[in-house]
Protein backbone atom coordinates (compact mmCIF):
# COMPACT_ATOMS: atom_id res chain seq x y z
CA UNK A 1 0.00 0.00 0.00
CA UNK A 2 2.27 3.03 1.31
CA UNK A 3 5.14 0.91 -0.01
CA UNK A 4 3.78 0.91 -3.53
CA UNK A 5 3.39 4.61 -3.76
CA UNK A 6 6.77 5.56 -2.09
CA UNK A 7 8.55 3.01 -5.09
CA UNK A 8 6.58 5.19 -7.65
CA UNK A 9 7.40 8.44 -6.09
CA UNK A 10 11.04 6.84 -6.07
CA UNK A 11 11.22 6.55 -9.84
CA UNK A 12 10.03 9.51 -10.54
CA UNK A 13 12.78 11.59 -8.26
CA UNK A 14 15.14 9.42 -9.45
CA UNK A 15 14.74 9.95 -13.51
CA UNK A 16 13.95 13.29 -12.28
CA UNK A 17 17.09 13.72 -11.25
CA UNK A 18 19.01 11.38 -13.36
CA UNK A 19 16.94 14.18 -16.24
CA UNK A 20 18.78 17.20 -14.88
CA UNK A 21 22.17 14.99 -14.70
CA UNK A 22 21.95 14.68 -10.52
CA UNK A 23 21.26 10.77 -10.84
CA UNK A 24 23.56 7.73 -11.04
CA UNK A 25 26.81 7.70 -12.49
CA UNK A 26 26.57 6.98 -16.81
CA UNK A 27 26.96 3.25 -17.19
CA UNK A 28 24.21 2.10 -14.80
CA UNK A 29 21.48 2.65 -16.64
CA UNK A 30 18.89 5.20 -15.57
CA UNK A 31 15.04 5.72 -17.70
CA UNK A 32 15.67 9.35 -16.76
CA UNK A 33 19.12 9.69 -18.63
CA UNK A 34 17.54 7.87 -21.38
CA UNK A 35 15.16 10.85 -21.79
CA UNK A 36 17.66 14.05 -21.59
CA UNK A 37 19.93 11.67 -24.31
CA UNK A 38 16.66 11.67 -26.51
CA UNK A 39 16.39 15.22 -26.32
CA UNK A 40 18.72 16.24 -28.68
CA UNK A 41 17.41 13.67 -31.50
CA UNK A 42 13.30 15.18 -30.51
CA UNK A 43 13.42 16.85 -33.88
CA UNK A 44 14.87 13.88 -35.90
CA UNK A 45 13.19 10.98 -33.99
CA UNK A 46 10.61 11.97 -31.77
CA UNK A 47 10.53 8.00 -31.10
CA UNK A 48 13.41 7.95 -28.95
CA UNK A 49 11.46 9.48 -26.23
CA UNK A 50 8.39 6.99 -26.14
CA UNK A 51 10.11 3.80 -24.32
CA UNK A 52 12.02 5.24 -21.31
CA UNK A 53 8.71 7.75 -21.37
CA UNK A 54 6.17 5.14 -21.52
CA UNK A 55 8.43 2.50 -19.08
CA UNK A 56 8.08 5.02 -16.53
CA UNK A 57 4.65 6.07 -16.49
CA UNK A 58 3.85 2.17 -16.74
CA UNK A 59 5.84 1.54 -13.93
CA UNK A 60 4.47 3.89 -11.85
CA UNK A 61 0.96 3.83 -12.80
CA UNK A 62 1.12 -0.02 -11.67
CA UNK A 63 2.62 0.39 -8.43
CA UNK A 64 -0.11 2.76 -7.78
CA UNK A 65 -2.65 0.38 -8.84
CA UNK A 66 -1.09 -2.56 -7.27
CA UNK A 67 -1.15 -0.15 -4.06
CA UNK A 68 -4.53 0.71 -4.34
CA UNK A 69 -5.99 -2.92 -4.94
CA UNK A 70 -4.19 -4.32 -2.24
CA UNK A 71 -5.39 -1.61 0.09
CA UNK A 72 -9.09 -2.62 -0.95
CA UNK A 73 -8.51 -5.95 0.20
CA UNK A 74 -6.46 -5.81 2.95
CA UNK A 75 -8.58 -2.51 4.88
CA UNK A 76 -11.86 -3.76 6.47
CA UNK A 77 -13.56 -0.94 6.43
CA UNK A 78 -13.23 -0.82 2.58
CA UNK A 79 -14.13 -4.22 2.29
CA UNK A 80 -17.87 -3.29 3.65
CA UNK A 81 -18.47 -1.53 1.25
CA UNK A 82 -18.71 -3.67 -1.40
Amino acid sequence: MQFAIQTGLAILTEAGLSFLGLGVAPPTPSWGRMLAEAQTYLAAAPHMVLAPGLAICLAVLGLNLLGDGLSHLTDPRRRERR
